[in-house]
């Protein structure tokens, strides 16, 4: 990496800026900070930041309004911190275009381990599928990080694109639900079942002419899902 990443971190708890931003430094992270909904967005549309750190609880916007009006402009992965525990809560921040939903209180290193993988996704610290495949009416360009459907391009997050690319590089083959927990989150991940059922529900809008009869992405009920190489 060539420059420190930039973490954006909105909370409106003094005592989380107080303890997140001296830890996120020493680890050589370039930290902004904003505690109301309207500052993060200036900060998004001004210096976009390589990964948000997103409180629910806002004094001004919900925090699901403000990831929801970020996902408009910007494929930045978005962690949401917040004290709302209930798989609801989580499902709608996912919904809303989360990436991932950590919960207060949380460990250091936990959050930590968040941003790591989210980085990881960002700068493709690992050895990256390379060219492209064909999948029916579906290009994907593993180089570039991108999908066509036909002349089309479909934008996708980089988690929606991580899993995607996942499943295009075992067609025909199902993917456990752990499976695809652990390789896409993270073991702290592997019994987050919500994150795949919003994923996937995302991945189909952009993806499938009609979500609701996929020609791609299949599930396999209390198993896992399936990428579809040979659909017409």
């Amino acid at each position: 990496m060539m420059r420190a990443a930039r973490i954006l971190l909105v909370d409106d708890e003094p005592s989380i800026h107080a303890g997140l931003i001296p830890l996120l430094a020493s680890r050589g992270y370039d930290v902004e900070s904003a505690m109301t909904g309207e500052s993060a967005l200036k900060a998004v549309h001004g210096l976009p930041p390589d990964v948000l750190v997103l409180d629910l609880g806002l004094p001004d916007i919900d925090g699901g309004e403000v990831c929801r009006r970020v996902r408009a402009i910007s494929q930045v992965p978005i962690i949401v911190l917040s004290a709302r525990a209930g798989d609801a809560d989580k499902i709608a921040a996912l919904d809303q275009g989360a990436d991932d939903y950590v919960t207060k209180p949380f460990s250091p290193d936990e959050l930590l381990a968040w941003i790591r993988a989210a980085l990881r996704r960002v700068f493709d610290a690992g050895e990256p599928e390379t060219g492209r495949v064909r999948r029916g009416d579906l290009t994907i360009d593993f180089d570039r990080h991108r999908v066509l459907r036909g002349a089309q391009e479909i934008r996708l997050t980089p988690k929606e694109f991580e899993l995607l690319a996942l499943l295009a590089r075992h067609p025909n083959r199902v993917l456990t639900h752990h499976n695809l927990l652990t390789t896409i989150w993270g073991d702290h991940a592997a019994t987050q079942s919500e994150y795949l059922w919003v994923l996937f529900g995302r991945l189909r809008k952009k993806l499938e002419a009609d979500p609701s009869h996929p020609r791609y992405l299949v599930s396999e009920p209390w198993v896992g899902y399936r990428f579809v190489s040979d659909a017409e």
